[in-house]
């Protein structure tokens, strides 16, 4: 690794290629296939963009790069006005955003606008059809006073092992009261604690089969 970043994000970099955070000693993606990943469990995780229609809105935990977004955007059809709102407690600087999307040239096509925006210190903005708005500062005092509802949740926050702040039974029950009825979860990991959470929150969790060498991922929807 490189030296670190001097960022709110605290990054080291992987092969000079992948950001790693080094407040949780963990990647922001894996180079052999993030954006494969993201379609794998966060898209598709949340049967998307088939659940696709006006006025859907996608809630994340953990922004990032913001890779999540540009996968949603690419499967957005442009006559479908959606809104996404994430919640990032240490976020990246535009040029190192810029650097790390650079491993997917498929999102260049899309990528523009939001770097542009983020580069002019702006947090909402507007990408093709879809409302974006960045909530920085930490999820745990951010959530409970969001006033809206989400249809799809990626939750993609560091490991849990790693970032347990991220995945509280606290936080989990702000997620679920947070979630419209028939609204649904999708995430990376199937630790035990975390479904547990999940479930107590008012999701039917079921785990499925995960990204490349992970086993298992999570997924869930909220009845009622």
């Amino acid at each position: 690794m490189t030296a670190p970043d001097q960022s709110k994000a605290d990054l080291d970099w992987r092969d000079g290629l992948v950001p790693v955070s080094r407040r949780f000693d963990d990647p922001y993606f894996s180079l052999a296939g993030g954006l494969a990943e993201t379609r794998h469990v966060f898209l598709a995780g949340n049967d998307l963009p088939a659940r696709l229609r006006p006025g859907f809105h996608v809630a994340e935990l953990g922004f990032g790069t913001g890779l999540n977004l540009l996968a949603l955007r690419l499967a957005c059809p442009e006559e479908c006005p959606i809104r996404f709102t994430s919640f990032e407690a240490y976020p990246m600087q535009a040029e190192e955003i810029a650097r790390a999307l650079e491993a997917f040239p498929e999102v260049a096509s899309v990528a523009g606008p939001y770097l542009e925006a983020w580069a002019a210190g702006q947090r909402r903005f507007q990408l093709g059809p879809i409302s974006v708005e960045i909530l920085e500062g930490d999820a745990r005092e951010l959530l409970p006073a969001w006033e809206a509802k989400a249809d799809a949740w990626f939750l993609d926050g560091f490991s849990p092992a790693k970032n347990p702040e991220l995945w509280g039974a606290d936080l989990m029950a702000q997620v679920g009261a947070h979630t419209a009825p028939g609204g649904t979860f999708a995430t990376y990991t199937a630790a035990g604690f975390v479904r547990r959470s999940l479930e107590e929150a008012g999701f039917e969790v079921s785990r499925s089969p995960g990204f490349g060498r992970k086993r298992h991922m999570s997924r869930g929807v909220k009845h009622g």
